[in-house]
């Protein structure tokens, strides 16, 4: 993926483009983005658990095949 300078360069050009003053305010939104992105999920995945009985999944019902028989080897 990238290695540590890429990071680095990255992370220059950034504080660059956007100066030091934005930054930190950047980073706490994305972060509280981040929070309420994982909230959103957790809510949902509830919801849908709360939707179905536990332990109601989906029957498959199962064929036994045999085997075709073995031909014997020609030489």
């Amino acid at each position: 993926m990238f290695g540590l300078s890429e990071i680095a360069l990255l992370l220059l050009v950034v504080v660059v483009v956007l100066g030091v003053k934005k930054l930190p305010g950047l980073t706490r939104s994305a972060g509280k983005a981040t929070r309420i992105f994982k909230s959103e999920k957790r809510a949902m995945r509830d919801a849908d658990e709360g939707r179905r009985p536990p332990g109601a999944g989906r029957v498959i019902e199962g064929q036994v095949v045999q085997p075709p028989a073995d031909r014997p080897a020609s030489d």
